[in-house]
């Protein structure tokens, strides 16, 4: 087992695209600021401020944004997609262009609009020449945002995002990408990709806690979002209580952030950002495509196995779903729960998503367990 982590030896831990489990070095920063505020309270204050901007700029670093005023702490994916949702001035004839395989969070969000006469175009991107394709044939003068996930939940399938931020940029459309299967696993580069809008929830990948989330915001397109949620937090001058009759947004995405900051996820998250920037995500990278390339090569040879998941490493993100022709995928959940495995039930199939520090010793069991099943 990986030095970073304390995990339990008798499990199998691939469920890091959906709740991962917390580095040694985060488990220390909660245990720490839980003492102090019980010693202490919050005597120490100025100093989790700066804990909490220290996290704003190692994300920005962490996705090449271009500074930490670009960068705001939310609770969430969900209400990121929903700040945008509802902050755009929407107006008749808009269109939203999506694919047919995102998680919820990135459709419901969408599909409510349609009360107010957006219309939303789905893309099948299984079809044509590529997911790009299918995605950027939907689009035209009337498309005012494309919103996708960076690498799809169930297959992991990984979108080409440069190509679809140039198609973004042709069609002067707003850009939106869920990037929560992707940022700790993969790197990822708002810059490159042309982005307006990221969102990635900390809990994942990153291999923090629930209940905190990046949101990317680039400053060009701060003034697209009209602001739907309103507090002491999120003005100009947040420590000048007697100006606020005369308040004014601030000028960062930190108009986005209404309330008080959740403290304690922020030193959480701080740790476990700190961990990936010190790993390297090119290293962590190459390491995650390499374990999916091992799974492939051994489950690939298996009797009825069904690979679900993209085989090109061009396509991969930290996801390897397959299932076995004949077998009810629940039942074989639950027989490698019991044998102490940690994953999901996705897409049809059975998801494995490990990540870098995952021993890789480890997938052969898995292939021996789904053979003898």
């Amino acid at each position: 087992m990986h030095n970073d982590f304390n995990l339990n030896p008798e499990l199998i831990y691939v469920n890091h695209a959906a709740v991962a489990p917390w580095p040694k070095c985060t488990v220390e920063a909660v245990k720490q600021f839980a003492e102090e505020n019980g010693r202490l309270g919050s005597r120490h204050y100025d100093r989790w401020l700066k804990i909490e901007q220290s996290l704003k700029q190692s994300l920005a670093s962490l996705i090449n944004a271009r500074s930490a005023d670009e960068i705001a702490l939310l609770k969430n994916t969900s209400e990121g997609l929903s700040i945008i949702a509802q902050g755009i001035a929407w107006q008749p004839g808009d269109n939203i262009v999506i694919s047919d395989q995102e998680f919820p969070s990135n459709f419901i969000v969408w599909d409510a609009l349609r009360a107010r006469g957006v219309e939303l175009r789905i893309a099948n991107i299984s079809a044509g020449d590529s997911p790009e394709q299918a995605l950027i044939a939907l689009m035209d003068d009337n498309t005012r945002l494309l919103s996708i996930s960076a690498v799809q939940y169930a297959s992991g399938l990984r979108m080409d995002l440069g190509m679809l931020g140039e198609a973004c940029k042709s069609y002067n459309t707003l850009y939106c990408v869920d990037a929560i299967q992707q940022i700790g696993a993969l790197q990822f580069d708002v810059q490159a990709i042309n982005a307006d809008f990221a969102i990635a929830d900390g809990h994942k990948w990153m291999l923090g806690p629930e209940g905190l989330a990046l949101f990317y915001c680039k400053q060009s397109a701060m003034h697209e979002l009209t602001l739907q949620q309103f507090g002491w937090h999120m003005v100009d001058d947040l420590s000048d209580f007697s100006a606020m009759q005369n308040w004014q947004p601030a000028s960062t995405a930190r108009r986005f952030e209404c309330g008080s900051p959740n403290m304690l996820c922020c030193h959480a998250l701080h740790a476990s950002i700190q961990l990936l920037l010190k790993q390297g995500m090119p290293a962590i990278e190459k390491t995650v495509i390499d374990h999916i390339q091992s799974l492939i090569y051994l489950f690939k040879p298996l009797a009825g196995i069904n690979i679900l998941s993209p085989t090109d490493p061009l396509r991969h993100g930290g996801i390897f779903t397959f299932n076995i022709q004949g077998v009810d995928n629940q039942q074989l959940y639950q027989h490698l729960v019991e044998k102490g495995v940690v994953c999901s039930p996705r897409g049809g199939g059975i998801r494995f998503s490990p990540h870098y520090y995952t021993p890789r010793t480890q997938f052969s069991q898995l292939a021996e367990w789904v053979e003898d099943y």
